[in-house]
């Protein structure tokens, strides 16, 4: 009896594989090919929101400022890169570079102090401080809307609880104008913003403090090491890349700014306390000059993404290198 051989005819995945070997092979491809098509799933939701809200406004943002354009229909009326080279020429949108600055250094310089300051205090054993802590980030959940009618009562010219608190302690010329001085708006406007925002950045450093080995504190202490060494040697090091993150929020957010800044001064007096996003706004919603108001929205979006990019080219490199060495390390 003769018999005949019948090559094996599968081909693709597994085809050189005994029949068992070549179904789990199958299996693991549709699984694989299932966990791809899920996260694409989850994934293009959020895609498709960012892209129209975000990316299709920034792009028309971008076309809008080379145009001369009042807001209603489509912008005809093409002027090339005039919106720009008015914004070098303007002397609201310069004065708002420098009171950037101002606010920049000010909460570098004043805010994150008082806020590490606070933080190494409250993570001390120290009887209430879960309470002290509750009120410290109080001020942050407010809303700046809240905030801001709030201290316009606080700050109002002469009928205003700071100048009444000053005068019942004899301090009666020390208070003012506050808000309406030219002269203390931008000192006024500091102090509302470190009050509200000081609360974050302190929870941010209880956090990273949190995550400090309390061996090394004791290790150190052991050593014969003061207070203000543990904290120069021990404590600052291994708190050096949430401190860096803070920062970055704190310059982000200062060169962003509208909204406290709007309710409580609406960028006044005189043009003394306004910022980018507020002279962005007055052009766009008020004069309707809203080609120009793009040109000022772009410049912010290029102010912010070159320091975005500096920032982590040159602050942040260590701490991304160490997270995708880690990242590597586990996955291998």
């Amino acid at each position: 009896m003769t018999s005949t051989y019948l090559p094996d005819k599968r081909s693709g995945p597994g085809a050189d594989l005994p029949p068992p070997a070549a179904g789990a092979a199958r299996g693991r491809a549709r699984r694989r090919a299932l966990h791809w098509l899920t996260a694409v799933g989850f994934q293009v939701p959020a895609l498709v929101l960012f892209g129209v809200l975000v990316l299709l406004p920034m792009l028309f943002a971008l076309y809008a400022s080379f145009f001369r354009w009042g807001g209603f229909g489509m912008p005809e009326d093409y002027i090339g890169g005039d919106n720009f080279t008015r914004l070098f020429d303007d002397p609201v949108f310069l004065g708002d570079l420098w009171r950037c600055l101002v606010l920049v250094v000010l909460s570098l310089a004043l805010q994150l102090p008082f806020a590490l300051a606070l933080a190494v205090a409250l993570n001390q054993r120290i009887r209430g401080r879960a309470v002290y802590r509750m009120l410290f980030f109080a001020p942050y959940i407010l809303s700046e809307a809240i905030t801001g009618v709030l201290f316009a009562m606080i700050f109002a010219p002469d009928d205003g609880l700071a100048d009444h608190v000053l005068g019942a302690i004899g301090l009666d010329g020390v208070g003012g104008q506050w808000f309406a001085d030219p002269s203390t708006v931008m000192a006024t406007l500091f102090l509302v913003m470190m009050w509200k925002y000081f609360g974050f950045h302190m929870m941010l450093y209880l956090a990273g403090l949190q995550s400090i080995p309390a061996e090394l504190t004791e290790a150190a202490l052991l050593d014969g090491a003061g207070p203000w060494q543990r904290f120069r040697h021990v404590t600052l090091p291994l708190l050096a890349p949430t401190l860096r993150i803070s920062v970055f929020l704190s310059v982000i957010g200062s060169i962003q700014l509208f909204d406290l800044v709007w309710v409580t001064t609406a960028g006044g007096p005189d043009h003394h306390s306004e910022t980018m996003a507020v002279t962005m706004f007055q052009y766009g919603f008020k004069r309707y000059q809203v080609g120009y108001a793009s040109a000022i929205s772009v410049a912010m979006f290029a102010i912010s993404l070159v320091f975005a990019l500096a920032y982590q080219r040159f602050v942040l490199r260590r701490d991304l290198e160490g997270a995708t060495t880690t990242l590597r390390g586990g996955g291998s």
